[in-house]
């Protein structure tokens, strides 16, 4: 799809942004097609500038966003949003896939949704808007893209990753050890992946993904969230008990039991 200014015209729509098609077309070039070509620019300077000012804008992020929260803590949730899947995962979003110029041996083996290429790709898009519009063109780019991952990754608390935030939630609610199978299906370049996790035999979550780890998580996220719902309605059922009922507090008591299996 790269290489036409309608094709520049239609990813600068989607980013929401608008660039010199030249310096754009740079950061949509991998190394793969550069060297195919003649040794064209590769969009790896750009990706080197884009790194660090993603890194800066999401730092200054948590920084003024989260006043409370120690050093440690704030490095943790960077962390979580400045990192290869959670990049790849915002290109994917945006389609940047399908932009990227490619040699033909990256064409061939699906490079167009590598995870590395695509985190690579959008550090390089990143830096171009960073050259072409300044600091601020580039902030308004990330908070697009990213403010919804880092709202995510704080209330996800200390584990910063569904899986982990699931295994403290169920523990916490003696609801024992998720348990994930998964299966995949397609050829080894363009494999797919589907998780179930189960507590006490029932499924909470599924998920699917590129990748084993990809389906899990989403897996852990849908039954994190399940679990989560379940335990805020039993605490509002609770607290109206409380406020309403004249019965005996073992009444109550077994009316705010969390059942979480329905």
């Amino acid at each position: 799809m790269t290489g036409s200014s309608d094709a520049l015209e239609q990813l600068e729509r989607i980013a929401g942004v608008e660039l010199d098609h030249d310096l754009l077309e740079r950061a949509l070039t991998h190394r793969s097609y550069a060297y195919e070509n003649g040794g064209l620019p590769t969009n790896e300077r750009l990706e080197f500038l884009g790194d660090s000012v993603l890194g800066v804008i999401v730092t200054e992020t948590l920084y003024r966003r989260y006043p409370d929260l120690a050093e440690g803590q704030l490095a943790k949730l960077r962390a979580a949003v400045v990192n290869m899947r959670a990049l790849a995962d915002v290109s994917r979003t945006l389609g940047l896939g399908e932009f990227i110029r490619l040699g033909r041996g990256e064409e061939s083996t699906g490079g167009r949704d590598k995870s590395s290429i695509l985190a690579d790709g959008l550090e390089a898009l990143i830096g171009a808007v960073y050259i072409d519009a300044g600091l601020a063109g580039a902030t308004g780019l990330v908070h697009r893209l990213f403010d919804d991952m880092i709202d995510d990754a704080a209330r996800l608390g200390a584990g910063l990753d569904w899986k982990t935030s699931l295994q403290e939630l169920t523990a916490s609610q003696l609801l024992g050890v998720p348990y994930y199978e998964v299966t995949e299906s397609g050829p080894d370049h363009e494999k797919t992946f589907e998780a179930g996790v189960r507590l006490g035999g029932t499924v909470f979550g599924t998920g699917s993904g590129r990748s084993k780890k990809e389906a899990e998580q989403q897996a852990a996220e849908e039954a994190w969230n399940r679990i989560r719902q379940a335990i805020e309605a039993t605490l509002t059922a609770a607290e109206g008990s409380l406020d309403a009922a004249e019965g005996s507090p073992a009444d109550v008591a077994e009316g705010s039991r969390l059942d979480v299996a329905d």
